[in-house]
């Protein structure tokens, strides 16, 4: 069964350095690289557990403890939707503008209300975890001066892959040079 979400950057590998934006269609969302190995770990690790929980699921209903086994189930499909909700997460572009998909958010920003996408040094968090290192982001300037950040390199998606944080970040920077300005 073919995941798409998992091969996003699959055009990278085929195509020439000069295609910056290398999608037929830009009017679909697309995540510009794959998933990282942290973010595909811990979906993993959940449905994993989520495997246990419906083992048990089906032994308290064969036992004919119903409530008991009703309970199970809900917190296996919340286990199964958080898991699918870390593998969506991420940030997404197409021609209408940039989204930016939390475990809790999104943040949809059009095109027409950005000036730059660009990429700096800064303190990032660390996997998302409070604990700042030293690192690059990818941010977003809106029109009202607010930004957002899209990417960093020290996130689920790119720690330890330097050359995917490059490669991505260029990507986006090309997105937002070829839509901002129409």
């Amino acid at each position: 069964m073919p995941l798409p979400f998992l091969t996003a950057d699959r055009a990278f590998d085929a195509t020439s350095e000069d295609v910056a934006l290398p999608f037929n269609d830009h009017d679909h969302w697309r995540r510009p690289y794959r998933p990282g190995p942290w973010r595909v770990a811990a979906a993993a690790l959940l449905l994993l557990l989520a495997s246990f929980v419906l083992l048990a699921t089906v032994i308290i209903a064969a036992a004919g403890d119903l409530p008991g086994a009703t309970g199970c189930l809900a917190v296996a499909a919340v286990a199964i939707a958080v898991a699918l909700r870390i593998l969506r997460a991420g940030t997404w572009v197409s021609r209408h503008g940039v989204r930016r998909v939390g475990l809790f958010r999104t943040v949809t920003v059009p095109w027409e209300r950005t000036t730059a996408v660009r990429t700096v040094q800064q303190p990032v968090r660390w996997l998302g975890l409070p604990r700042t290192v030293q690192g690059q982001a990818l941010l977003l300037e809106r029109r009202k001066g607010e930004k957002l950040a899209l990417l960093t390199d020290h996130n689920a998606d790119f720690l330890s892959r330097s050359e995917a944080f490059d490669r991505a970040a260029d990507t986006m920077e090309a997105w937002g040079e070829e839509y901002s300005r129409a």
